[in-house]
C-alpha cells in the first residue's frame, strides 16, 4: 500500500510524503520518536501513525504472499515479452539504431545533457511520436508530460505534431498504401489533446503526482509514455539533507519502474548536469549523484562534438555503448546534417 492510501489525515499524509515516506515498507523500521522529530509532530501522533501503518501492512501480508506466487514468470516468457515490445521512435534513424529501435517500453530511460543540447526537444518529440498509429509502425498511445521547469512549449509541440503528420503522409505515399482514413482523422490538435500536461512547482508536488499516476493510468490505459522534464530541478533547489534526498529519489524511481512494468509504458526522465571533482580536476556529470545513476534502466548522455549534437549510451543492460549524431530542426529531432550528406554522396 502507498502512503497516500493510509486512513490518516491529509496533513499527516502530506508530511510523510514530504519526508520521503511513500510506502508502508519505508515506515517499518523507524521509531515513533524519530518519526515525530522528522514530521515535527508529537510522539503520540507519530505512534498513532505507525500503529495505523502496522495494521494496514498486516492486512496485506497474506494477499502479498499469494500475489508473489501467482506472479511467477519463466525466463522464456520474459524473453518473449521483451522481443514483442514496441519502441517509440525518436525521428532520428541514427539515434533509433543505437537504441535498438527507439525508446523502450517497460523501461526507465534517463536522458541528460548540458543546457541547449535538446533535452526538452527530444522529450516533446517522444510525447508526439508515441501517438503514431499502429498502421504506421507506432504505438497509437497517449503521453503524460510532467514539467518541473516550465520549459514545455506548446507552440513547439504543435510544430513537431505537424511535421509528424507530414512524415506519415510521405511514408504513406512511399509504400503506396491506402491510409487515407487515418491521415484525415489525425490532426495536430488531436496530438496535443493526447498529451496530458502537469506543471509541478515543488518536490512535494512531484512526489504526490508520481503517487497519483497509478490511479490516473488505471483510468487512462492508452498512455504509453511518461516524460519528466526534468526529474532534477526541485531536488537540486529544495534539499539540504542529502540522505533524505536519496531516500525520496529512490522511492520515486522505484515507483516509476513499477508503473513502466505494470502498464507496459516507457518512462523518460530528463536530467541536468553538474560538475564532479575527480583526480584533482572537474568534469561534467549528470546530476543527482552516483546512487541515482543505478536507478534507471538506460542512461543516455547528450553532448556537443564541435558543432554537432551527439547521444551516447552510457549505461544499459541490453544495449552496447555507442554514439550517434542528431540534429534539432524546425521539424523536430532528425538525423544530423553530416549524416544526411553522407547518405546523399553514397
Amino acid at each position: 500500500m502507498e502512503i497516500w492510501r493510509l486512513p490518516i489525515s491529509a496533513s499527516q499524509r502530506g508530511k510523510l510524503i514530504s519526508a520521503g515516506y511513500t510506502s508502508l515498507s519505508s515506515l517499518s523500521s523507524i521509531s515513533s520518536s524519530d518519526l515525530a522529530r522528522e514530521l515535527n509532530v508529537s510522539e503520540s501522533e507519530a505512534m498513532n501513525i505507525l500503529k495505523v501503518a502496522s495494521h494496514s501492512r498486516g492486512s496485506e501480508t497474506s494477499n502479498a504472499s499469494c500475489s508473489i506466487v501467482e506472479g511467477a514468470q519463466s525466463a522464456w516468457d520474459m524473453l518473449h515479452d521483451e522481443e514483442s515490445l514496441m519502441h517509440i521512435t525518436t525521428s532520428s534513424a541514427d539515434l533509433d539504431n543505437i537504441l535498438g529501435g527507439g525508446i523502450h517500453c517497460k523501461e526507465v530511460t534517463e536522458i541528460g545533457g548540458v543546457p541547449g543540447i535538446g533535452k526538452t526537444q527530444l522529450g516533446i518529440q517522444i510525447a508526439v511520436n508515441v501517438q503514431i498509429p499502429n498502421d504506421f509502425g507506432g504505438l497509437g498511445g497517449k503521453a503524460i508530460y510532467i514539467d518541473t521547469e516550465g520549459s514545455f512549449m506548446v507552440e513547439r509541440a504543435f510544430q513537431i505534431a505537424e511535421a509528424c503528420i507530414e512524415d506519415m503522409s510521405e511514408y504513406n505515399r512511399f509504400l503506396r498504401k491506402d491510409f487515407q482514413e487515418c491521415k484525415i482523422k489525425m490532426q495536430p490538435q488531436d496530438i496535443l489533446e493526447n498529451i496530458f500536461y502537469f506543471r509541478i512547482c515543488s518536490y512535494t508536488e512531484q512526489i504526490a503526482l508520481i503517487n497519483y499516476l497509478d490511479k490516473f493510468l488505471s483510468e487512462h490505459k492508452d498512455v504509453k509514455v511518461i516524460v519528466v522534464d526534468s526529474v532534477t530541478f526541485h531536488f537540486r533547489q529544495d534539499f539540504d539533507d542529502m540522505a533524505l534526498r536519496t531516500r525520496v529519489l529512490s522511492g520515486m524511481a522505484l515507483k516509476l519502474m513499477n508503473l513502466a512494468k505494470r502498464f507496459s509504458l516507457a518512462v523518460v526522465l530528463l536530467n541536468q548536469v553538474t560538475t564532479k571533482h575527480t583526480e584533482a580536476s572537474f568534469q561534467l556529470a549528470l546530476a543527482l549523484g552516483d546512487s541515482w545513476s543505478h536507478t534507471c534502466t538506460n542512461r543516455i548522455v547528450l553532448y556537443w562534438n564541435g558543432n554537432e549534437r551527439y547521444a551516447y549510451i552510457d549505461k544499459s543492460p541490453s544495449l552496447r555503448s555507442a554514439s550517434a549524431a542528431y540534429s534539432v530542426t524546425a521539424r523536430g529531432i532528425r538525423n544530423s546534417s553530416s549524416s544526411c550528406k553522407r547518405i546523399k554522396m553514397m
